[in-house]
């Protein structure tokens, strides 16, 4: 969000001093960000503790393909590493579905090759690997079975809790067998908008909730979910590629509108003894979250439509009754609940969860009567890291001084104060093992790429698991001498909270004023300004001579209810004013070209830009904008619906908020970019403000990628994406000084 302040709060932005970049190494290339190697170094993902804690396993891309990952496994007593599963060995590199496309896209993995995820067996005896459409089992020994061979994608499969069955979604339908032996279908062939077994698409895109069925802890029941499409409407999406167009009939719940219907029944691995859940009797919900427990009971978030109450349901695994538990209700009426996967049940029957109800996110622990607060941080908990029940300890993350987050262990019991275990100059994140004795933790710094290593409970750090050292032969050495570092600092918003911005500032010359390059986020969740490492893309534009500035609007994530509340039902307004500040302050100093000033944005971002140009014409020089949304309408119910109400019963919300009605005051430069296979962002958002744009007589460029989604991405189009940014600020006067 972005607020406009006074002068006098403009002037008074306080600003932590960096040094200035050395000069003899070569500029960066946006083809060379791109490119194999990544300059970030080793970017394994999927980082987790086998069973017994004798293994640690990642996917590790590769030096030579940066989006291809295998699978790797690291012997903590040896300290030996080895490949478990060579993707390029087995995966034969086949078509994936289309459902499987889309899975990938809402995961955020679409670009990602090779191997996407993994599953430890229970017993610590290997794992099993969706690769290319099928599923293969590998044993710790080396030896890879291959356990389906079909034309179909085995969507979502898994090792039952016991390793006792391999399970999975093909056809609408769950699969059920041992493994190495024929699964078979357990749920019903129903008419084509009947899925059982997977999770419906606002769960998918929204809640992080990609399961849609769970087993229990002996392997004897299955709670699955139904999820009947017929009641959402359907959005005809157009995949326009380079040499075709595939048309889609999607079922896209758009805000004010019909959601699927979703049900859960409780099930033998045979599909026997199938019982429904009882959810109550308003169907108009969301199923958050579903837990089995230590005490063999399924545990059941029910969220209401408005996104305000949570209810934990208790739910009988023999007869599907169920009974509210306790119940979670927004802090303030003018909020919502967010969503967490912070939560664990404990083997005393207890749960450990996380709460906003101060006004933070912190831990509480409730026996099922009362409540215990166990951390009461000024600043928001973020993360469950692990917990070791025998010691009775909690280790999680929480932000400290608002840009880095850092690790903690606490007591179970609330007693004490949480102890810091990480070091106050990186921002950190972390996991561990089930028994919560060895931590893995990732941390980096703006000027040091990410490295992990494992950790005792402690925090003593026992051995790197990827020092990734700016060394001479990592592949952002060559660039090393020329490396920016931010300068950090606050300005003032309109109500006095403060607002931190980052700024990296090319190699300049006394006297001359340079352009600014305003990246910007702006939306509910992402905090864009930290001290991490920022990767090697903004450091090619402070190449080019120009100044890379962000600022986190109110609005944003990691600053609790009373920095977050002020976009309830007024997307648009508050972070467009809070931009603004920021360019103001930027007008006052001396080295920045006031009238250079351009601003980029992507998917919210790119909604923001529109909203900024058509707010405050002149203030920026132009204005880049990609994949926009232009109408809250055409977005999804649970994430629209979360900060703007119903547009049925508050339209006047919905008008204010849309990019449409105004766009033809935009007189600045503006470029616009869309991926016109986009299922999220549908293409309708931009062809519609198109349309307007021109009826208007409004001039503005535009770039449209065929056949890619909300993610315009890749070893080529990424450099082609960019060129094509500057070329569009250089040919409208946003340019470095001579």
């Amino acid at each position: 969000m972005r607020l406009f302040f006074a002068a006098a709060a403009l002037l008074s932005a306080t600003q932590a001093t960096a040094q200035e970049p050395m000069t003899d190494a070569p500029d960066l290339t946006f083809e060379r960000v791109f490119a194999s190697p990544s300059l970030n170094g080793p970017t394994p993902r999927e980082v987790k503790f086998s069973p017994d804690g004798r293994y640690l396993t990642l996917l590790r891309n590769r030096e030579e393909d940066a989006q291809r990952y295998d699978l790797w496994a690291y012997d903590v007593e040896t300290r030996d590493w080895r490949m478990l599963v060579d993707s390029e060995a087995f995966g034969e590199g086949g078509e994936l579905s289309e459902d499987e496309k889309m899975q990938r896209e809402r995961a955020r993995v679409g670009n990602l090759k090779g191997i996407i995820s993994y599953q430890w067996a229970s017993d610590a005896s290997g794992v099993l690997v969706p690769l290319d459409g099928d599923l293969y089992f590998a044993r710790l020994g080396g030896e890879v079975t291959r356990l389906t061979d079909t034309e179909e994608s085995e969507l979502n499969p898994k090792l039952s809790r016991n390793a006792g069955y391999v399970s999975f979604v093909r056809d609408r339908q769950l699969w059920v067998g041992g493994i190495g032996e024929e699964a078979v279908p357990i749920t019903p062939k129903e008419e084509d908008t009947i899925r059982w077994g997977e999770a419906e698409f606002v769960a998918q895109e929204e809640m992080s909730r990609m399961d849609g069925y769970w087993w229990n802890g002996d392997d004897t029941r299955l709670a699955v979910q139904r999820t009947d499409e017929s009641p959402v409407g359907i959005v005809t999406r157009a995949a326009i590629g380079a040499t075709g167009t595939q048309v889609f009939d999607q079922r896209y719940p758009i805000a004010g509108s019909d959601n699927a219907i979703v049900e859960l029944y409780l099930m033998d691995p045979d599909g026997e003894n199938r019982v429904k859940v009882d959810l109550g009797e308003e169907t108009d919900i969301y199923i958050a979250r579903v837990d089995w427990a230590p005490d063999d009971y399924l545990y059941v978030q029910r969220q209401n439509r408005e996104q305000t109450v949570l209810d934990m349901l208790r739910v009988d695994p023999a007869t599907g009754e169920s009974e509210v538990w306790f119940t979670e209700k927004a802090v303030r009426e003018d909020y919502w609940i967010n969503l967490s996967d912070n939560y664990r049940f404990l083997k005393d029957g207890t749960l450990l969860w996380w709460s906003e109800r101060d006004g933070f996110g912190n831990f509480y622990r409730f026996n099922g009567r009362d409540w215990t607060q166990l951390t009461a941080l000024d600043e928001p908990v973020t993360k469950l890291v692990g917990l070791n029940e025998e010691t009775g300890e909690l280790f999680f993350t929480a932000v400290e001084d608002v840009l880095t987050e850092q690790v903690y262990r606490a007591s179970l019991s609330g007693d004490g104060e949480p102890t810091r275990l990480t070091e106050e100059a990186f921002t950190h994140s972390a996991s561990m093992d089930e028994a919560g004795q060895q931590l893995h933790i990732i941390r980096s710094a703006p000027d040091q790429p990410p490295q992990s290593y494992l950790a005792s409970r402690n925090g003593e750090r026992i051995t790197w698991v990827e020092e990734n050292a700016l060394g001479e032969g990592h592949p952002y050495a060559p660039y090393l001498a020329g490396h920016t570092m931010p300068d950090y600092g606050t300005i003032s918003a309109e109500d006095g909270k403060p607002l931190h911005y980052m700024m990296l500032k090319p190699e300049m010359e006394e006297g001359k004023r340079y352009p600014v390059f305003y990246y910007h986020y702006s939306g509910p969740g992402p905090q864009i300004v930290d001290k991490g490492w920022g990767g090697a893309l903004a450091q090619a534009i402070v190449d080019m001579g120009y100044i890379y500035f962000a600022l986190d609007n109110r609005g944003s994530a990691n600053r609790g209810v009373e920095f977050e509340q002020p976009i309830y039902r007024a997307m648009g307004g508050v972070e467009v004013r809070d931009q603004r500040t920021g360019a103001e302050y930027l007008k006052t100093l001396d080295f920045v070209d006031p009238d250079k000033i351009a601003l980029y944005g992507w998917s919210y971002g790119g909604y923001m830009t529109l909203k900024q140009l058509q707010a405050d014409p002149g203030l920026y020089a132009a204005g880049v904008s990609g994949a926009p949304v232009t109408k809250w309408e055409l977005y999804d119910t649970h994430y629209t619906e979360r900060f703007m109400g119903d547009p049925r019963e508050v339209p006047e919300a919905y008008e204010a908020a849309s990019a449409i009605p105004d766009a033809a005051k935009i007189s600045d430069p503006l470029l616009l970019i869309h991926g016109m296979a986009d299922d999220n962002v549908v293409f309708e958002n931009s062809s519609e403000l198109i349309s307007v744009l021109q009826e208007g007589n409004v001039p503005f460029e535009m770039m449209l990628y065929p056949g890619y989604t909300h993610r315009v991405a890749g070893e080529n189009i990424s450099p082609h994406l960019w060129n094509t940014i500057f070329r569009f600020l250089e040919a409208h006067g946003v340019t470095p000084p001579e």
